[in-house]
């Protein structure tokens, strides 16, 4: 709520200095002129238009974008991981080659797994393996035929 408040103050502060000078009796193309109302009116207008932009949501917005772009590039890097492994990946592996926490490569492996991109698979020994189905059977791709070919 300080954000509102304290942008639309600033833009008062601003809407007042810019009737100030309109109804004072000064050159208005002087350059002189031109700094002190860049100064006095422009740099809180743009503090109060900053503030306000901050409390309706469009510096969330940029985060949850860098967000999505941070995951992204996670699960980019996962499935390159997969095809050097031959499509078969642990969570240790993950977090120790991208440098994240385990529980965020649990994550991340679960989402391509929810997303049908992985299978989950155990070992005798209890270890999860998550299988990447296409990324093992790339080298396949060059006998690919059409849906309707014999």
């Amino acid at each position: 709520m300080a954000k509102l408040g304290g942008g639309v103050a600033l833009l008062a502060v601003a809407l007042f200095m810019v009737v100030g000078f309109l109804r004072a009796d000064v050159d208005p193309s002087a350059p002189a002129t031109l700094v002190a109302l860049l100064i006095a009116a422009g740099l809180p207008a743009a503090g109060g238009s900053w503030l306000l932009a901050q409390h309706f949501g469009a510096g969330r917005r940029i985060a949850n974008r860098r967000e999505e772009l941070r995951r992204d590039t996670l699960e980019a890097e996962i499935l390159k991981m997969a095809e050097r492994h031959g499509g078969r990946l642990t969570a240790v592996e993950v977090a120790g080659e991208l440098a994240v926490p385990a529980t965020a490569a649990e994550e991340l492996l679960s989402e391509l797994m929810r997303r049908e991109m992985a299978e989950i698979e155990i070992t005798d020994s209890g270890v999860l393996v998550y299988a990447f189905h296409d990324v093992r059977h790339l080298s396949e791709k060059e006998t690919a035929r059409g849906l309707l070919e014999p």
